[in-house]
C-alpha cells in the first residue's frame, strides 16, 4: 500500500506549525475539572503587579488559556438533554461523552458483540498461543497491550472513580462497567484499522494509528471521491496535532504534577525541591523512551502487571476483610443504577456519571491505543483488534471496579468525615483515607502505586506523541529524537509550572482526539466488519489452531 506523509503548501504548513507550537504549551488536568456549562469567567489574577520575568509571562499565558478553555469546554461538554426535564433545566449528557458512547454502542452491535464472543480468544492471544516470531512488527501482542494499558491505567482509576461513586452513588458502578464493555468494541475497531493501514519502514519501525487510517483509509474506502480524500487528510492532521499536545500534557506534565502532589504528602521535602522530582522523573523516563516502542514495551510488560497486581491485591484484601458486606454492596449497586434518588441526580444523573467516568478512564474511541497496537507482530489485523479489546476490560471492569467496591464497602462515599474531600474533588485523598481505615500505612503503598501509574503513562504517551510528530514532520531518527528531548523538557516543567488553565487545556486536546477518530472509524466500519467475518470464519473452522499446533511441533 502506498502511504506517504501528506504534502502541504508552505502557508498551510506554517499555519499547522503555529497551531502545534500553540498546543505544546499545554499540560493537563482532569476532564471533569475542565467541564463548564459556559465559557469560564475571567478571574482577577492574584498580585499580577508583583510578578516579574517568567512568572509574569506564565500568569498572562494562563489567563489567555483560561478564556480559550471556556469556549472549547463549552463545545466539548455541551449538554445534550435526554428528556424534557433536562431540556428545561439546561442539563444533559456532555457532547464528547455522548459521541464516545454512540460510537461504542454502534460498533458493538455492528460487530455482533465481538467483545464477548472473542473474550476467550483474546486471552489465548496474549498468552502467546498464536504468536509467530516471523510476523512483521516491533512488539508482541502482550507487549502492545501493556503499552496501551500503561497509558490508560493511571490516577483516574484511583481518584476519578472515587469521586464518581461519591457523586453518583453505588449505581454509577453499574453504568461504568456497561460503558467499559461497550468500549471494548471501540478499541477493537480502531486497533484493527491501525493494523490494516500501518506502514512498516525499511528499518523495521512502524508508523500506524488514526493519522494513518484517516489519511489513507477514507481514500481507500471511497476511491475517486475527492471530498473524502480531503476529509481524511484534514482529520489526520487535526488528530496528530491534538495527540502531540495531549502527549506533552495529560500524558506527561499532568502525571508529574499529580504524582508529585501525592508523593509530597508522604515525603514533605519534595514540596520545597519539586524541581528535583522533575529531573529524577525525566532521567528515568529518558532511559526508556530513547529506545522507542521496543524499549517502552519491554518496560511496560513488567510495570503494568506489577502496579495492577499491587493495587488489586490491596483492594481484594479490604473486600475480604469486609466479606459480610458484599451482598448489601451489590444490592446497593443494582438498586442505585435504576433509582430516581434525587440526591444523585435521578436515574439519568447516575447513568451519565458512570458513563462519563468510564469514557475518560479507558480512552476507548480516543484513538491513542491504536498507535501502540499498530506496532504488534501479526499478519491478521483483526487478531490485534481482539487483543486490544481487553484494554477497557482491565482498565474499567477490573481496576475501576476495585476502587468502586472499596468506596462502597467501606462506606467512604457517603461518610460525613470525608465531605470536604468529596466537595473539593480530592479523589486520591478519598481513596487513600478509605483504604487507610482498613489497612494501616496504606498511604505509602498508594504513593508507590501513584509513581508507577504516572511513570508508565508517561513512557507510553511519549510514543503516541512521537509517532504523530513523525507523521507531520517526517519519520526519521533525528525527528523522533527531537520530540523525545522536547518531551523530557516538559517532564521537568510539569514539576515546576503552576498555571492551572494551561494545565486544563491539554486535557481538552486528548478529549478532542475522539471527534476525528470516531468519525473515521464509523466511516470505515464496513472494512472492519469484512475483515472480522473473514477471520472469524477461519478461526471457528479450527484453521488457526492447526497452524499453531504445527508451529509448536516444528520447534
Amino acid at each position: 500500500m502506498n502511504f506517504d506523509r501528506p504534502s502541504h503548501p508552505k502557508m498551510i504548513r506554517s499555519g499547522m506549525a503555529a497551531l502545534l507550537l500553540f498546543s505544546i504549551l499545554s499540560t493537563s488536568a482532569s476532564p471533569l475539572q475542565a467541564y463548564q456549562d459556559t465559557p469560564a469567567p475571567e478571574t482577577a489574577p492574584e498580585k499580577v503587579e508583583a510578578a516579574t520575568g517568567l512568572a509574569l509571562v506564565e500568569q498572562k499565558v494562563d489567563k489567555l488559556f483560561g478564556i480559550f478553555n471556556g469556549y472549547v469546554a463549552a463545545v466539548f461538554f455541551f449538554p445534550i438533554p435526554l428528556n424534557s426535564q433536562q431540556f428545561h433545566a439546561g442539563d444533559g449528557v456532555p457532547l464528547a461523552v455522548l459521541w464516545l458512547v454512540i460510537g461504542a454502542t454502534y460498533f458493538t452491535f455492528r460487530m455482533n458483540f465481538i467483545n464477548l464472543r472473542a473474550f476467550k480468544h483474546s486471552i489465548l492471544l496474549i498468552m502467546g498461543k498464536y504468536d509467530d516470531p516471523d510476523d512483521e512488527g516491533e512488539v508482541t501482542h502482550f507487549q502492545a497491550l501493556t503499552a496501551a494499558l500503561s497509558a490508560t491505567v493511571g490516577l483516574g482509576n484511583i481518584a476519578g472513580v472515587a469521586i464518581a461513586i461519591a457523586t453518583g452513588g453505588p449505581g454509577a458502578m453499574f453504568w461504568m462497567m456497561l460503558a467499559g464493555l461497550l468500549g471494548m468494541t471501540s478499541k477493537f475497531a480502531e486497533c484493527t484499522l491501525a493494523q490494516i493501514y500501518r506502514r512498516i519502514n525499511p528499518d523495521g519501525r512502524v508508523m500506524g494509528g488514526p493519522m494513518c487510517y484517516l489519511s489513507v483509509g477514507l481514500q481507500d474506502q471511497f476511491p475517486g471521491n475527492s471530498f473524502m480524500k480531503g476529509l481524511g487528510k484534514t482529520l489526520a492532521v487535526f488528530f496528530a496535532i491534538l495527540c502531540i499536545g495531549g502527549s506533552l500534557a495529560g500524558g506527561n506534565s499532568f502525571q508529574v504534577k499529580q504524582s508529585l502532589g501525592a508523593v509530597a504528602e508522604t515525603i514533605p521535602m519534595l514540596k520545597e525541591y519539586n524541581w528535583a522530582y522533575g529531573i529524577l522523573m525525566a532521567f528515568f523516563v529518558g532511559i526508556v523512551i530513547i529506545g522507542g516502542i521496543r524499549s517502552i514495551a519491554r518496560t511496560t510488560e513488567k510495570i503494568v502487571p506489577l502496579m495492577c497486581g499491587i493495587y488489586i491485591l490491596a483492594c481484594l484484601s479490604i473486600i475480604v476483610m469486609q466479606v459480610e458486606q458484599i451482598p448489601a454492596c451489590f444490592k446497593a449497586i443494582w438498586d442505585g443504577a435504576f433509582s430516581d434518588n434525587a440526591m444523585y441526580g435521578g436515574f439519568l444523573g447516575v447513568l451519565v456519571i458512570g458513563f462519563k467516568r468510564a469514557a475518560f478512564s479507558n480512552e476507548a474511541g480516543v484513538g491513542s491505543a491504536a498507535i501502540a497496537h499498530s506496532a504488534a507482530k501479526t499478519k491478521y489485523p483483526v487478531r490485534e483488534g481482539i487483543v486490544a479489546s481487553l484494554g477497557p476490560f482491565v482498565d474499567t471492569i477490573m481496576i475501576c471496579t476495585m476502587t468502586a467496591l472499596v468506596m462502597i464497602i467501606t462506606g467512604a462515599y457517603n461518610d460525613p468525615q470525608y465531605a470536604d474531600l468529596i466537595k473539593t474533588n480530592n479523589g486520591a485523598a478519598l481513596t487513600s483515607s478509605a483504604m487507610n481505615s482498613q489497612i494501616p500505612y496504606f498511604n505509602y503503598v498508594l504513593s508507590v502505586s501513584v509513581i508507577l501509574f504516572a511513570y508508565s503513562t508517561m513512557i507510553s504517551w511519549s510514543y503516541y506523541g512521537e509517532r504523530c510528530w513523525a507523521f507531520l514532520f517526517g519519520d526519521s531518527a533525528k525527528t523522533s529524537l527531537a520530540y523525545r528531548i522536547l518531551f523530557l523538557v516538559f517532564v521537568v516543567l510539569g514539576s515546576v509550572v503552576s498555571a492551572t488553565n494551561v494545565l486544563d487545556f491539554g486535557d481538552l486536546m486528548i478529549l478532542g482526539m475522539a471527534f476525528p477518530n470516531i468519525l473515521g472509524v464509523l466511516l470505515l466500519s464496513n472494512r472492519v466488519k469484512r475483515e472480522l467475518d473473514a477471520y472469524w470464519t477461519r478461526y471457528k473452522s479450527g484453521e488457526f489452531d492447526n497452524n499453531a499446533a504445527s508451529t509448536t511441533e516444528s520447534k
